[in-house]
């Protein structure tokens, strides 16, 4: 008997018209994608931090507003 995760796997797939696990093979490649995004950025911020590349707290709280509007 499936659990209730396969289950909704199995409906979300039904219903894009795909196979579960290319569903979850998609998904686990978008994760790492956007995982390697993010820690690359992290990279270069400590970067820049390190050289002393530094901004003021305003215009990080201004950075961070349109961030998450997206």
């Amino acid at each position: 008997m499936p659990t209730e995760e396969e289950s909704l796997l199995g409906a979300i797939a039904a219903r894009e018209g795909i196979e579960p696990q290319n569903l979850v093979k998609d998904a686990v490649l978008r994760l790492l994608e956007e995982d390697a995004q993010i820690r690359a950025g992290i990279r270069r911020g400590v970067e820049q931090a390190d050289r002393g590349e530094l901004i003021e707290q305003a215009e990080m709280d201004e950075r961070f507003k349109k961030m998450l509007k997206r």
